[in-house]
């Protein structure tokens, strides 16, 4: 039987998520257990594990894991709750870029990415979003679980109707057991913007770009030289950095840190292909 490719994380107590493994039932086990709990497959190389508590602060998930899972992308189906109240469908990678962790995680402390998985889910959600007149959209990298290997979030945000939420997460629920990467998408990291990245997004679904980690303009002022090290995590790791002001890019600390891409170096993909 084929390994898995990534593997789908449940939380207990997030609603969205208890929404979207409703839509898979009861799916065979592996055999496999993390803390008397069975890994399930959802399809041949997908599997499902449900977690008790809260997602953003399982600190004890990546010790829980056995060894044959430690390498295995995390994907994460869970709310999204925002101060404005912004509709939309999102993905973002993990972690803390500053001095904070008011929602799980630790204080500059990053968790690796995978861009190219990471890019496919958008590009799912983006579908969904559209037959709901909401956005899909990346989010900046922020809050735990801090993880030590590739994981990211695939949100609905908690401000849709009731009817649009449950539509969005059955489609959530359709598109997360066959993300497929792109083998031609090019890594990188994003620079600029707010906490949501139209920008960045855009180029994911009109280009072949899929980005790691996303640093927003008002964290860049507090990013230490460790975190732009872990910036570089992930499989495969990025290339270098996409600007969305070519003002950031004249910083000292970047100039010295990495290559700079241009949006028009990747190819353009039209949006619904493979």
């Amino acid at each position: 039987m084929a390994a898995l490719r990534y593997l789908i994380v449940v939380s207990a107590e997030d609603p969205t998520a208890q929404v979207v493994a409703e839509q898979w039932g009861t799916p065979p086990g592996t055999g496999g257990f993390v803390a008397g709990a069975a890994v399930r497959r959802l399809t041949d190389d997908v599997g499902v594990l449900r977690r008790p508590g809260l997602h953003i602060h399982d600190t004890e998930l990546g010790r829980d894991l056995p060894a044959d899972l430690r390498a295995v992308p995390l994907v994460f189906p869970s709310r999204h709750r925002s101060e404005s109240g912004v509709g939309c469908l999102t993905v973002h990678p993990l972690g803390n870029l500053g001095n904070t962790a008011e929602v799980g995680g630790e204080p500059h402390r990053l968790v690796p990415p995978a861009p190219r998985l990471m890019a496919a889910a958008l590009r799912g959600l983006a579908e969904a979003a559209e037959a709901l007149g909401v956005p899909a959209t990346y989010e900046a990298t922020h809050h735990g679980p801090l993880l030590h290997q590739p994981a990211f979030f695939v949100e609905v945000a908690d401000s849709l109707g009731p009817a649009e939420r449950s539509q969005a997460a059955r489609s959530v629920a359709g598109l997360l057991q066959d993300l497929v990467e792109d083998p031609n998408d090019r890594v990188a990291i994003g620079v600029g913007g707010g906490h949501y990245a139209p920008h960045f997004t855009e180029l994911a679904q009109d280009q072949r770009w899929a980005f790691g980690h996303l640093v927003p303009r008002h964290a860049l002022e507090g990013l230490t030289p460790d975190v732009l090290r872990q910036l570089h995590l992930g499989e495969p790791p990025p290339e270098g950095a996409l600007f969305q002001r070519a003002a950031d890019a004249e910083r000292e600390e970047w100039r010295a840190w990495g290559p700079r891409l241009r949006d028009g170096e990747a190819p353009p993909r039209p949006r619904g292909a493979t």
